[in-house]
């Protein structure tokens, strides 16, 4: 799982990365609120450690202009004890407030209880076209025809469903559908792709799920195909 940490001491940033990494995470280390509000937006985590003091812009702005985009669960780490700057955090959208110094045992810990958590609740009911997923279900139909679908391919189709116009790279699928790093040599991608393309889209005169060429894929009723 790939985690963010965005703190500006260097020294504390390294002995979290190690820590993590040792933990068996993928860590990403921003010395500003700049660089790392950036990082959160354009990229995707599992999870942000967050230092509230940091130059450029703090961790409260870091917090606020994330939370006007994404649902990425957020740890503070900050020096402030305050009660008010606890409440502060968590009412900014911060998932949990951890105050330094700490063990990392601790810290370890509650990371693991916050990815517990799982990602934020899916979307019940998505329909895009005539096409319908039903997320509490797990069931999809077309046109009113039911389609079944593997476990994998329907997590699939959730992914390209939540994220429609979207165009998402073999990484990012990778990433989120199968939970790990893209590794050149495979196919898994296009041939999970190229089967979930024929139970959605075959038979149909229009087609949902297309190829952007250098790019990725993307689901969406008005796109051109390429």
């Amino acid at each position: 799982m790939r985690l963010l940490v965005i703190e500006d001491e260097k020294k504390a940033g390294e002995y979290l990365k190690k820590g993590l990494e040792e933990s068996g995470f993928t860590v990403d280390v921003a010395l500003n609120g700049i660089d790392g509000l950036h990082l959160a937006l354009e990229d995707d985590y599992d999870l942000i450690v967050l230092d509230v003091m940091l130059p450029g812009i703090d961790g409260w702005a870091v917090l606020t202009r994330l939370r006007a985009r994404k649902d990425t669960p957020v740890l503070l780490l900050t020096a402030m004890d305050e009660l008010e700057e606890r409440v502060k955090g968590l009412e900014l959208g911060g998932d949990d407030y951890l105050v330094k110094p700490f063990a990392f045992v601790e810290l370890l810990a509650r990371i693991r209880t916050l990815l517990r958590r799982g990602p934020p609740r899916d979307i019940e009911h998505m329909h895009i076209g005539d096409l319908e997923i039903d997320a509490v279900r797990r069931r999809v139909r077309r046109a009113g025809q039911r389609i079944d679908l593997t476990p994998r391919e329907f997590s699939l189709l959730q992914l390209l469903a939540r994220r429609r116009g979207e165009v998402l790279s073999r990484t990012q699928i990778a990433s989120y559908v199968w939970d790990m790093n893209f590794d050149s040599d495979t196919n898994v991608v296009e041939v999970a792709i190229r089967r979930l393309r024929v139970k959605i889209d075959d038979g149909h005169e229009v087609k949902l799920i297309h190829t952007v060429r250098g790019m990725g894929y993307v689901l969406d009723e008005a796109r051109e195909a390429n």
